[in-house]
């Protein structure tokens, strides 16, 4: 098998890991009452811009080709750290999901019987479901054979992560004060100890 077709086989069972991952939070996390919601159409437009860049434009790339003048052959090299990146993303991505448990949401959103969560991997990160997709990223820009489709997930995640993180500290600021600012200076973003 082509390093090509290999990234491309396993960005895509990486993808359906993913949906399989998510769905049963998702489904619980619906019987949950939502308190709080920024259904803002920025937070719309940014969930868009995430799903095209790490769904969309590498799925149409693998689909037809386009764009065929940035395509390229990443090498097996490329493809095992690819890999490693992407089982990486997909277990934190989980780890993140059963730690938050019923609060999980993919809005910005404060549920009912919601708290600040300091167990399992938030307790060295406060967003490791970002951390998930910066790896993910990282993973889709390896494994994928064109530079348009591989790097539009960085792109995409780079767009809702600084446009999004700030607005989703002020609303855990708002909702629980002290207790989520003391987190805070105990935490970092997304890399234990660095940021």
């Amino acid at each position: 098998m082509s390093s090509i077709t290999l990234g491309q086989t396993i960005w895509l069972i990486g993808l359906v890991a993913w949906f399989i991952i998510r769905y049963p939070y998702a489904r619980r996390a619906r019987g949950t009452a939502t308190l709080r919601r920024d259904g803002t159409l920025r937070e719309r437009l940014l969930l868009a811009a995430a799903f095209a860049g790490l769904f969309v434009i590498p799925m149409v790339n693998l689909a037809t080709g386009w764009p065929r003048a940035f395509a390229y052959d990443p090498g097996y090299g490329l493809v095992v750290l690819g890999s490693l990146l992407f089982a990486f993303s997909l277990w934190l991505f989980r780890r993140s999901h059963k730690d938050l448990g019923r609060q999980w949401s993919a809005s910005l959103e404060v549920r009912e019987g919601h708290r600040v969560v300091r167990s399992g991997v938030y307790r060295s990160i406060r967003h490791p479901m970002y951390a998930s997709f910066w790896l993910w990223a990282l993973a889709q820009a390896c494994l994928l054979p064109n530079v348009v489709a591989a790097f539009s997930g960085v792109a995409a995640v780079a767009l809702l992560f600084f446009a999004r993180v700030r607005f989703e500290e002020q609303m855990m600021i708002e909702t629980f004060g002290e207790d989520y600012r003391r987190y805070m200076q105990q935490t970092h973003r997304i890399i234990p100890g660095v940021y």
